[in-house]
């Protein structure tokens, strides 16, 4: 396959993608804020990444996106069979999704960043690959994001398998760099953020992202 092709059907999928019916304005924030602020996965490579340093948390790493991957997958699949058995489920999970944005919101609003607590529960020898992907598949806070994404932002292409293995690979490739960028800095995110007004101000503006995105969800701003 040459260049030439490879764009072709490159520009033929993303011009597929634009043509859906996809709220991108409520879309993005979810996904970013979701993906980037502190989780079980991301508190895990932190301390990995103060522990063991990120040659040694790197299989950790590969897990964990494996494990998002199959999840997001999983959830797209899942996700048009329930549309299909349900067709009112996704107006429900427009509802039931804008009460788990704004939860997310509220814990992001009293968040302290501060990994010291969070540590005690995690193992102190490295966490190896197999690790990473049973963390994702126990991690609620992935699973319920993937079901959200799916059902409430993107019901639109849940019948069309490409374009959920085109997400789904968009999603590994934010998930691996979130998860790498929470090793890399690790030690330092935590110390920079135990400033107190900067954690009020990083938490406050993260929160309202949240709170807007919900708005949108329901309908409440068009």
């Amino acid at each position: 396959m040459n260049n030439f092709t490879k764009k072709i059907i490159k520009f033929e999928i993303l011009k597929q993608i634009s043509m859906e019916n996809i709220d991108v304005a409520s879309l993005i924030p979810f996904v970013l804020v979701t993906i980037y602020t502190p989780g079980p996965g991301n508190i895990a490579c932190t301390s990995m990444g103060v522990r063991h340093g990120i040659k040694k948390s790197i299989n950790f790493i590969y897990g964990i996106t494996l494990g998002f991957i199959l999840i997001s997958l999983l959830g797209g699949l899942c996700s048009k069979l329930l549309l299909t058995i349900i067709p009112s489920l996704e107006s429900i999970m427009r509802w039931i999704g804008a009460a788990y944005i704004l939860y997310l919101a509220y814990n992001i609003l009293k968040a302290d960043y501060s990994f010291a607590q969070n540590n005690k529960q995690i193992q102190i020898q490295p966490f190896g690959f197999k690790h990473g992907i049973l963390l994702q598949f126990v991690n609620p806070k992935c699973i319920i994001f993937v079901l959200t994404l799916y059902t409430a932002f993107l019901h639109p292409i849940v019948t069309k398998p490409h374009l959920i293995l085109v997400f789904t690979l968009i999603l590994g490739l934010m998930g691996f760099s979130s998860n790498f960028l929470w090793v890399s800095l690790g030690a330092g995110i935590s110390h920079f953020l135990n400033q107190e007004w900067i954690k009020r101000v990083v938490n406050l503006l993260l929160a309202l992202l949240l709170v807007y995105t919900a708005l949108r969800l329901t309908g409440i701003l068009s």
